[in-house]
């Protein structure tokens, strides 16, 4: 730009081999969203997408619009969601790292035509700690996926016979597990704090087929403090809401692992219930078992969350107020 105009320039990227609707998006939404983003004009011609604009804007989009070109050429699923992630992540000089997602094993999930792969490399490293070490702590944010690839990870181990069972937990009622004063009986009062864990099942396995696993208990949903006095072997075993387990009831949730089991522990610091006299169980394991081989802790942040655009923005807000950074 030079004496107060603007240097208008075209560049063509080769689409052959892309799926060109998913490449577009329904309604040309991704091709919508990249104008928002860079403020350019982005339109398919032949085997070739034509960006055109700003010279410094288009030089900008180039590598993300190549990134998605490369993921619809492997079938990579990826939303409109997304593409302000993948901007910021090559803006922030994460290039390489980005253009690696899309290269990573997929874990497809047989039934329910779902293939679920890292979208940032928080994500990445996340489910490479739940590939390699028997233990397992995701600590961030609500909306960074560390629930959801826990289960697709757990499903897809199940599938494939490296374990027998799948055990999901929580903390109910802010830990404390405190039930009689809700209505209705046990099931009925524990289940509403249970649905998140049913709702990632839902969404990655066929109805029949969760309910036959459920039924026979290869997959078994339950709160925290059915797990004492068990020896969990042979097992995918989740515990979910972390923050929320009394230090007592981590320690016991961590004495259960048995033989060819893999636990992962998902939270979120700054979504504590406990009572102020009560440690959060997930605090104190950060602190005391970093650096054990075998356990693996993965921090994740804004720049993972993968629900609206508007939740990063609100996740770095509320940061900001408490001063604790991401």
């Amino acid at each position: 730009m030079a004496n107060g105009q603007v240097t208008i320039a075209e560049h063509r990227l080769d689409t052959e081999g892309a799926d060109h609707l998913m490449l577009a998006g329904v309604n040309d939404q991704n091709f919508q969203e990249l104008t928002r983003i860079f403020t350019i004009r982005v339109v398919l011609r032949g085997d070739h997408v034509v960006l055109s604009g700003d010279i410094e804007a288009v030089e900008r989009s180039v590598p993300v619009v190549q990134h998605l070109i490369e993921l619809t050429r492997l079938r990579a699923p990826f939303d409109t969601t997304d593409i302000p992630r993948f901007a910021e992540s090559f803006e922030a000089g994460g290039g390489e790292s980005m253009m690696a997602l899309g290269e990573e094993v997929r874990i497809a999930l047989p039934g329910s035509r779902k293939v679920i792969s890292p979208k940032s490399d928080g994500q990445k490293r996340y489910l490479d700690a739940i590939t390699q070490s028997d233990i397992v702590i995701g600590i961030g944010p609500a909306g960074t996926g560390k629930t959801y690839l826990a289960v697709a990870k757990a499903i897809d181990e199940l599938y494939k016979k490296r374990v027998k069972r799948i055990i999901l937990a929580r903390p109910a009622v802010e830990a404390g597990e405190n039930l009689g004063f809700l209505p209705g009986d046990l099931q009925e009062k524990v289940d509403p704090y249970l649905r998140p864990l049913y709702d990632a099942l839902e969404d990655m396995m066929p109805v029949e087929r969760m309910r036959r696993a459920i039924e026979d208990r290869t997959i078994e949903i339950a709160p925290l403090a059915y797990m004492r006095g068990r020896t969990l072997a042979d097992a995918f075993v989740i515990l979910d809401e972390a923050q929320n387990a009394t230090t007592a009831q981590m320690k016991m949730f961590l004495t259960r692992l048995g033989l060819n089991s893999r636990v992962v522990i998902t939270g979120d610091k700054t979504q504590v219930d406990l009572p102020r006299r009560e440690e959060s169980g997930l605090l104190q394991v950060e602190r005391i078992l970093a650096g054990i081989g075998g356990i693996s802790i993965v921090y994740l942040d804004a720049r993972d969350v993968i629900r609206h655009r508007l939740v990063k923005d609100i996740i770095r807000a509320y940061s900001e107020i408490a001063g604790d950074g991401d």
